[in-house]
C-alpha cells in the first residue's frame, strides 16, 4: 500500500518525534555515543523551543522506558504536583466552579526540568552541557517558527496586548506578531539555561554531581525565586477575571520527580506498558482488554479500518473513558486490578451493542459505586466549536487550550528504548516570566474543585493528566515506543496506530498513515470540561460507505477532512535479528523520523 515516507530501518539508533529539528538533535547525540536516555533529553529541551505553543520549560514530561539493564519497563513521572496553596476553598472562594485553563491559578509545580535531569543522571552518559546545548543553540541563535505559532500567537494577541504584557514582549516583538517561517529568537530563554549550566558547573565533581547542583538551581535558586515572586501578582485568566498564583518557591523546593512501576497488561504475544491512573494511560489497556472479545471483528482492508473496527473501537473507548471520569485519580486507591481484569471486562462488553450510545456509563468495580463530578452530573455542555477535531490546539482569546503537546521515541544500538510526553507551559498558558523568558503550565486544570473524588484538587497531588506515552514488549522482550500529542485523544489515536500495526499488520510508517479516528463522546479534561454524546470525528479517507455505515448506527460523523488527526510518531527493536525501526506523522508536515 502507499504510505508518505517509508519505513526506516536500521542498526545504530533510531528518533522520532513531533518536530525535525528535535528529532536531528537526538540523532546528533546518538551520533555522538550517547544512548537513548541521552538523546530523548536533547530532542526534549529543543521541542521546548521549537514547539513552543505545545510545551515550554514551565510544563511537565511523563516518561515510559526499558533499560537493557533492567528486567521491566518504568515509568519516571515528571508531572509536578498541586501546590500547597491549591485547595478547594481557596479555589472556590473567588467564586470558582472550575479550575480556570490559563493564567496563573491552573499552575502546578514546573516537572519538565527535573524530570528531564533526572533520567539524564540515572540513565544518561552524557553532560548536561552536551544535550542542553542544542536547545541553547536554538534559542539564542534562532529558529524556523512554525505556521502554528504564528496563528497561536495572532488567536491570544488581544489577550497579550490587554493584560499579558510580559508575553507581548516576548512574542510579539515590535507590537507584531511575527510571521511564520521567520528566524525567532529567545535570549532570555537561553541565558536562563546558562546560568543553570553555570550552577552546575561551578559545583565541580563528577558529571552527576554537576547535574544535581542544576536541580538544586532550578527548585531551591534563581528559577523558583522568580517564579515565586511573579506569582504574587495579578493576572487574567480565561474566568474573565484578575488572580494571583498560589505557587511558591517552597512548593518547587519540596518536589522532585519520582520512578514507579509502569502499568502492563498482556495481549497474546505482546505487553503493553503505560504511566499509572494519574495519567490516563490505563485507559488504552482498558480498551485493549475490551476489544479482546471482539478481535474476530476488527479488521483493516487495504489499510484501511473498516466500519465495524471504528464502531466497535470507539464504544470501548466510551466505556474505558467513562471509568476515567469515576475512577481515575492520584488518590492511591484506584481499583486497576480490577480495571484492567478480563473478568471486568466481560462484564463491561456486554453494553456493546450494534448501535452507537450517548450516555456516559462508568461502571461499578469491586460493587463500588461510580464518582462523579457534579459539573459531569448536571449533564453534557457542547462546545461552541470543533477547531479541536485536527488535533492542533484550540486557542480561545483568553487563553484555553484544549490540548496538544509534543512526543519523542527513541531506540538505541543497545536496546534501550524511550516514549515521552512532553507538555505543558505552553505559550498561551499564562504571562511569560520576564527574567526566565517562559510561563508556567495549566494542568491543574485537570482536577476537579469537588471534595472527595479521585481527582479532587488537593495540595501535593498530581492532576490526571492525559499524557500517556507508550511502550510495549513482544515475548517479553522490549520491541516498540510510540505516543502522539492531543489531549484526550491521545490514547484513542494510538488505539487505532495499535490496531492498524497488531489487527492490520502494516509496518510502523503505513500504521501511523492508516486513517484515524476518535470520540468525543465524554467529558474533556480540559477547561470548560465539555462533550458531546455520540460524536464521532474520522478522517474521510476512511471512505463515504464507512462514514455512511456509521452515521446508520447512530454516531454524529464528523469529516474531519483526509489528514487531519494524530501526531503519532513510533521507534521499534526486533529482538531476532537487532533491526531497529522508525516512522513518523507526516500530518501536519513537521512531524520526523532519522536514523541509520
Amino acid at each position: 500500500m502507499f504510505t508518505t515516507r517509508p519505513e526506516l530501518v536500521g542498526t545504530h539508533g533510531m528518533v522520532a518525534s513531533t518536530h525535525w529539528l528535535a528529532s536531528s538533535a537526538g540523532m546528533a547525540v546518538l551520533e555522538a555515543g550517547g544512548n537513548a536516555f541521552d538523546a530523548a533529553v536533547a530532542a526534549g529541551f529543543v521541542l521546548q523551543v521549537v514547539e513552543p505553543h505545545l510545551n515550554g520549560p514551565g510544563g511537565e514530561v511523563p516518561i515510559v522506558f526499558s533499560s537493557v539493564n533492567e528486567s521491566a519497563p518504568r515509568v519516571l513521572c515528571g508531572q509536578g504536583v498541586a501546590p500547597a496553596g491549591a485547595t478547594i476553598d481557596h479555589y472556590t472562594g473567588l467564586g470558582l466552579e472550575l479550575v480556570p485553563g490559563s493564567g496563573l491559578l491552573a499552575a502546578t509545580v514546573p516537572g519538565a526540568w527535573d524530570g528531564w535531569l533526572t533520567l539524564l543522571r540515572d540513565y544518561g552518559t552524557k553532560s548536561l552541557r552536551e544535550v542542553l546545548g542544542y536547545a541553547i543553540g536554538y534559542a539564542r541563535d534562532g529558529f524556523p517558527l512554525l505556521e502554528r505559532v504564528s496563528f497561536t500567537i495572532s488567536r491570544v494577541s488581544d489577550l497579550f496586548r490587554d493584560h499579558w504584557p510580559t508575553s507581548a514582549a516576548q512574542w510579539m516583538p515590535g507590537g507584531h506578531v511575527p510571521e511564520a517561517g521567520t528566524r525567532f529568537r529567545n535570549p532570555k530563554l537561553a541565558e536562563t539555561w546558562e546560568w543553570l549550566l553555570a550552577a552546575g558547573e561551578a559545583a565541580g565533581g563528577d558529571r552527576d554531581a554537576q547535574i544535581e547542583a542544576a536541580r538544586r538551581a532550578w527548585s531551591q535558586g534563581f528559577v523558583a525565586a522568580q517564579v515565586d515572586d511573579f506569582c504574587r501578582s495579578e493576572f487574567r485568566d480565561d474566568s474573565g477575571r484578575d488572580h494571583a498564583g498560589v505557587l511558591t518557591g517552597a512548593d518547587m523546593a519540596g518536589w522532585e520527580a519520582t520512578y514507579e512501576d509502569a502499568v502492563t497488561a498482556d495481549f497474546g504475544d505482546w505487553t503493553v506498558a503505560k504511566c499509572g491512573a494519574w495519567s490516563q494511560g490505563p485507559v488504552l489497556l482498558q480498551q485493549l482488554r475490551l476489544l479482546e472479545g471482539f478481535s474476530d471483528r476488527l479488521s483493516y482492508v487495504d489499510g484501511k479500518p473498516t466500519a465495524e473496527t471504528i464502531h466497535l473501537a470507539v464504544e470501548c473507548a466510551k466505556l474505558a473513558f467513562a471509568d476515567r471520569e469515576a475512577w481515575y485519580g492520584d488518590s492511591g486507591d484506584v481499583p486497576l486490578d480490577v480495571l484492567l481484569s478480563r473478568e471486568y471486562a466481560d462484564v463491561r462488553r456486554k453494553l456493546v451493542d450494534e448501535n452507537a450510545s450517548l450516555d456516559l456509563r462508568p461502571g461499578s468495580p469491586r460493587d463500588l459505586t461510580p464518582r462523579l463530578a457534579e459539573h459531569i452530573r448536571r449533564g453534557p455542555s457542547t462546545p461552541t466549536d470543533l477547531g479541536g477535531a485536527i488535533g492542533e490546539p484550540t486557542v480561545e482569546r483568553a487563553g484555553t487550550t484544549k490540548g496538544d503537546t509534543v512526543h519523542v521515541d527513541v531506540v538505541d544500538r543497545w536496546g534501550n528504548l524511550v516514549s515521552a510526553t512532553p507538555s505543558g507551559g505552553w505559550l498561551q498558558s499564562s504571562p511569560v516570566i520576564p527574567s526566565l523568558g517562559f510561563c508556567l503550565g495549566s494542568r491543574a486544570q485537570m482536577f476537579w474543585l469537588d471534595e472527595g473524588l479521585p481527582n479532587s484538587l488537593t495540595p501535593g497531588r498530581r492532576p490526571r493528566t492525559t499524557l500517556t506515552p507508550s511502550l510495549a514488549l513482544r515475548d517479553g522482550l522490549p520491541a516498540l515506543a510510540f505516543g502522539t500529542p492531543g489531549g484526550d485523544q491521545q490514547d484513542q489515536w494510538q488505539l487505532g496506530f495499535w490496531l492498524a500495526h497488531t489487527t492490520g499488520g502494516l509496518n510502523l510508517q503505513a500504521s501511523i498513515d492508516a486513517p484515524l479516528w476518535h470520540s468525543n463522546a465524554f467529558p474533556s479534561s480540559f477547561f470548560p470540561r465539555t462533550w458531546t454524546p455520540g460524536e464521532l470525528v474520522v478522517e474521510s479517507r476512511i471512505g463515504a460507505a464507512a462514514m455512511a455505515e456509521l452515521s446508520d448506527r447512530g454516531h454524529t460523523v464528523v469529516d474531519a477532512g483526509d489528514w487531519t488527526l494524530g501526531r503519532m510518531s513510533a521507534v521499534a527493536r526486533d529482538s531476532r535479528d537487532g533491526l531497529l525501526r522508525a516512522a513518523a506523522n507526516p500530518r501536519g508536515a513537521q512531524g520526523y523520523a532519522v536514523g541509520r
